[in-house]
């Protein structure tokens, strides 16, 4: 896919916002939201941690998708925003299989499936569903975590592992003592076996991925983006300077490299230096 940016003398595409609902393997919905371009093309968003379809960067990045002409669909996985189900911590691979009820629904639709897009949790999503389906050719992975040891005990505390096995859950709460979610010994045990690095070494050569990351991210360190660049064979890094992990003050930047991944062809791609540039009239000038 090829498409050069529109001028400011050319009309934007039309883009229809319309609600989709779903069915995974379970029997459970998934809500989502479609931009519809009219595109045969279509990009899936995949969110993050406890987040949601409807928080950034997934919102503007569908949006500027839409810009250029391309399709988006953004969802929530199960137990998270408006679907079905009960959250569950881990649950890695079960939102991969998600990510391929996703794009069976689509692809029954005869919409050709671009990328991949996940944050955070989600690229992780996006990454188990390349190494486990050849059948997407590009994945941007937005600050996934390659070492999924790390992180726990910032959630769970010390000794979680003890606790868990005496207790059989650990009940995560809020400040003022309300339970947000419980995590099972099954649910860790979910994510402590997750091999991210033997998911990489089985992605196929054919599938391009971006990893991106910001150097002032405290929620997963910019080592885990070097782990990705060392494992995946055909792979791009970028690093954004000063970014956190939500890209709260990096929104264009974000959009604008995630962008110029998805529309220039691989050759093109492979062609370019590690780094994109900064500025230019090649990219949007959104007001994210």
């Amino acid at each position: 896919m090829d498409r050069s940016v529109p001028t400011h003398e050319e009309q934007h595409p039309v883009i229809q916002q319309q609600k989709v609902a779903i069915q995974n393997s379970h029997g459970e919905k998934l809500a989502g939201i479609m931009h519809e371009t009219g595109s045969p093309e279509l990009v899936i968003l995949c969110h993050g941690f406890r987040s949601s379809k409807d928080r950034i960067p997934m919102v503007n990045l569908a949006a500027a998708l839409g810009k250029m002409g391309i399709s988006a669909f953004r969802f929530d996985f199960v137990g998270n925003g408006e679907s079905e189900g009960i959250f569950r911590y881990g649950g890695y691979r079960r939102e991969a299989n998600d990510l391929r009820d996703v794009v069976q629904y689509f692809r029954g639709k005869k919409r050709s499936i671009a990328a991949i897009i996940g944050h955070s949790k989600g690229g992780n999503a996006a990454l188990l569903y390349a190494s486990m389906h050849n059948d997407v050719c590009k994945v941007a992975n937005i600050s996934g975590r390659f070492n999924l040891k790390r992180g726990i005990e910032g959630r769970l505390g010390k000794d979680f592992l003890e606790r868990i096995k005496q207790n059989g859950f650990i009940d995560v709460k809020n400040r003022r003592g309300d339970v947000l979610y419980r995590v099972t010994e099954e649910c860790l045990l979910d994510r402590l076996t997750t091999d991210t690095h033997a998911a990489c070494l089985q992605i196929p050569n054919s599938c391009r991925v971006l990893t991106v990351h910001g150097s002032m991210d405290e929620i997963v360190p910019l080592e885990d983006a070097h782990e990705f660049h060392k494992y995946i064979s055909n792979h791009k890094l970028h690093i954004i300077e000063g970014a956190d992990h939500e890209y709260t003050s990096h929104q264009h930047e974000l959009a604008s490299i995630v962008l110029d991944f998805i529309t220039l062809n691989s050759h093109q791609d492979k062609d370019m230096p590690a780094q994109f540039p900064l500025g230019g009239d090649k990219f949007i000038h959104s007001r994210f």
